[in-house]
């Protein structure tokens, strides 16, 4: 009976541990989203609680407890401002998204109950409808209650915040633009480039619109676009300064509710992208949205692990602390040295990759405002400094291993997740944090000839208007592959390499590398490699990789070697981002299991056996001999009679010079006498035997 009831018990916390769970997603609205779904709104929205009255709110419903699919929806408002008429519409039949106009200020208290399979759950949010305020203090016209600064310009925290933003693009924006930067400004362009401008649905909410209708400013007494034009505004209008940039409000919400009393609930602070998107998604021309959708950093990946238990690493900010590259508000706060609490963290909360995780709004001293790297915090695992890459540096932050090769090598493999982690880009392309054998590794030139590394490449200018392809390739896609035409964004490649490259596969390798016969393509050498370092690996002879077995064998070259197979396959790039280098790793990880030790890549021209050293030797020597092409190849020992003492060779090599070494044993692993021995090389082009003496 008690095993019985334990049973039940069980059942019961797994069922409420996987129940449903409603959520409701504020959903932002883009010129070009609004457009795809062909919604007669006309209004787009920033995706925060916080809007501007008269303007749309879209709302989706999400079950976040389980996989299961919610097959009904029903929404209600349990509250709104006085006055209102809000209703809600139903763009689609099973009712997963819902919007309204919020037509009054205040609160609006939206309730969603959704229905599983495995039953019912509800949940509730407030979103808040306000009016415009302005910055206050901007280009030197004094800030006047409800203006932002007319309180926050005494809190250090937000005045340093607003000296930033002052001087940046997005503050100066319209003031540049109406004096002629660009000549063909216009008034189309001041509904991204002012405060609460209508967008495009007429909308009576205090922004820069109404409040120049009120003062009886218009543009059509000042345009065209000319010198002089701010200055005229600014002394005639001077409130409307305060309207006249793209300010505080155009990200945070309108601030008429919150300025009424300073709820922090009724201003929004939002690491998402959909406060750019509604400006920066309007292709042709404004098309960085776009890209940015067709990026994987726009669907960021989850793991439970994230929610990260106190402990050594917990909101660490180290590349041990999951949160600082999974999450954009993580990352954010690792920029600034904060760290970020992620107990009890889901799914719904995580947030992505987006605009403001690269990018300062507020602006800084950096080209594009692009974020900083904490100092002393731009270092790999291994502890060194990275001083290469220019603006790629800020993508190191995350594209790195998060283990350091030699050390971690020491520790046990405990699953097939063992090894640096993954996205090791930037330890490939500067070529570094391999697990050496006391060799080191070759390195390509990319690292010094691309300044800006990860950018100078994946963002390379997408292609042109009217291709099918433009927005999925380059920009801020950071793809250099459409998976849909098969099409490689290698334009960028041409400045250097020449315009015979129109694909990867034109990047032809030095030699057969991977000793199938045929020399390929960079890419097809290193997968080649990758399967021959693979059927290495235990199981020996197969192409796959049981990390069980390695565990098993507690062998130090072959964690070495399963390490930097993990490290190739994470970067993804198969000899791209740093070819020598690449090669080089894989090569001398095959070396180090078959006994076969690389020892230099440049290539030889002609086969040779080099006389062993030391030689008389006593217990071992060493023996090198030069490969110029891929061929099956035997070393063999033999008595001073011809009788076969020892096999050292016995496999297919890839052209370089190789060194293998004999301890003196014979095949059974006994050792031998002192004597004169025979070693022989074979090939197929060319046989050498030479002598040696065993001494003891």
């Amino acid at each position: 009976m008690k095993k019985i009831f334990t049973i039940l018990a069980l059942v019961c916390f797994v069922s409420l541990g996987f129940s449903q769970r409603a959520n409701i997603k504020i959903e932002p609205m883009t010129p070009e989203r609004l457009h795809n779904l062909g919604f007669p709104t006309q209004s787009v929205s920033t995706g925060l609680p916080v809007v501007g009255a008269e303007t749309y709110v879209y709302l989706s419903a999400q079950n976040i407890g389980n996989t299961e699919p919610i097959t009904n929806a029903v929404w209600e408002f349990t509250s709104k401002p006085a006055g209102s008429t809000a209703d809600f519409t139903y763009p689609y039949a099973d009712n997963s998204w819902a919007y309204f106009l919020a037509d009054k200020t205040g609160a609006y208290s939206v309730k969603l109950t959704i229905t599983t399979a495995s039953g019912v759950d509800d949940t509730t949010i407030t979103i808040y409808s306000a009016k415009y305020v302005g910055v206050g203090n901007f280009d030197g016209v004094p800030a006047q209650y409800p203006n932002c600064m007319s309180c926050h310009a005494a809190m250090p925290k937000f005045a340093d915040i607003f000296n930033r933003w002052k001087d940046s693009g997005h503050a100066t924006k319209f003031k540049r633009g109406i004096d002629g930067s660009p000549a063909y400004y216009s008034s189309s362009c001041f509904k991204c480039h002012t405060v609460g401008y209508n967008h495009d649905l007429a909308a009576n909410n205090n922004g820069f619109d109404d409040v120049a209708a009120q003062l009886g400013w218009s543009w059509t007494n000042y345009a065209p676009a000319k010198p002089g034009n701010w200055d005229s505004l600014k002394t005639k209008y001077p409130s409307l300064v305060q309207f006249a940039t793209i300010g505080c409000e155009n990200c945070h919400g309108p601030g008429g509710e919150h300025a009424l009393g300073g709820s922090k609930e009724k201003i929004a602070i939002s690491y998402r992208s959909g406060t750019c998107g509604q400006c920066h998604d309007e292709p042709w021309r404004h098309n960085r949205y776009a890209q940015w959708e067709n990026a994987g950093h726009s669907e960021p990946v989850w793991s439970s692990s994230f929610a990260q238990s106190s402990g050594t690493d917990y909101m660490s900010n180290s590349l041990s602390n999951c949160i600082r590259c999974h999450d954009g508000r993580g990352f954010i706060n690792f920029t600034k040295g904060i760290k970020t609490d992620t107990k009890g963290m889901i799914q719904a909360q995580q947030t992505h990759i987006g605009c403001p995780t690269c990018h300062d709004p507020h602006g800084n001293d950096q080209e594009y405002y692009l974020r900083k790297i904490p100092a002393g915090s731009d270092t790999l695992a291994t502890g060194e400094q990275i001083t290469l890459g220019g603006k790629g540096k800020l993508c190191m932050g995350c594209h790195i291993g998060r283990r350091e090769a030699q050390s971690f090598s020491q520790t046990q493999v405990t699953s097939a997740h063992w090894g640096p982690h993954y996205s090791t880009q930037g330890d490939v392309f500067l070529g570094k944090n391999a697990a050496d054998f006391g060799t080191g590794f070759i390195s390509s030139n990319h690292r010094y000839v691309v300044p800006d590394g990860c950018v100078g490449c994946h963002m390379s200018a997408t292609t042109d208007t009217g291709t099918v392809t433009r927005d999925k390739v380059g920009g801020h896609s950071l793809k250099l592959r459409d998976e849909a035409t098969g099409y490689e964004h290698v334009k960028v490649c041409q400045s250097c390499h020449g315009p015979q490259i129109q694909s990867f596969d034109d990047f032809v390798a030095a030699a057969d590398f991977d000793g199938d016969g045929t020399i390929e393509s960079v890419q097809n050498e290193v997968k080649g490699l990758m399967k021959n370092l693979a059927m290495a690996l235990p199981p020996v002879g197969v192409d796959s990789i049981s990390w069980q077995m390695i565990r098993d064998a507690n062998d130090l070259n072959m964690r070495k070697a399963y390490f930097n197979y993990r490290m190739i396959y994470g970067d993804h790039s198969y000899g791209i981002h740093n070819t020598k280098f690449t090669i080089d790793v894989l090569r001398k990880s095959i070396a180090i299991l078959t006994g076969v030790e690389v020892v230099d890549n440049n290539i030889p021209t002609t086969f040779d056996l080099g006389q062993n050293y030391p030689n008389p030797f006593n217990p071992s020597t060493e023996i090198k001999f030069n490969v110029p092409k891929s061929e099956k190849v035997r070393i063999a020992i033999y008595n001073s009679i011809g009788k076969l003492v020892k096999v050292l060779v016995d496999d297919n090599l890839t052209p370089g010079t190789y060194k293998v070494t004999w301890n003196g044993e014979d095949n059974r692993g006994q050792k031998v006498s002192s004597g004169v021995y025979l070693y022989r090389m074979e090939t197929p082009s060319f046989q050498a035997t030479k002598k040696m003496v065993l001494l003891k």
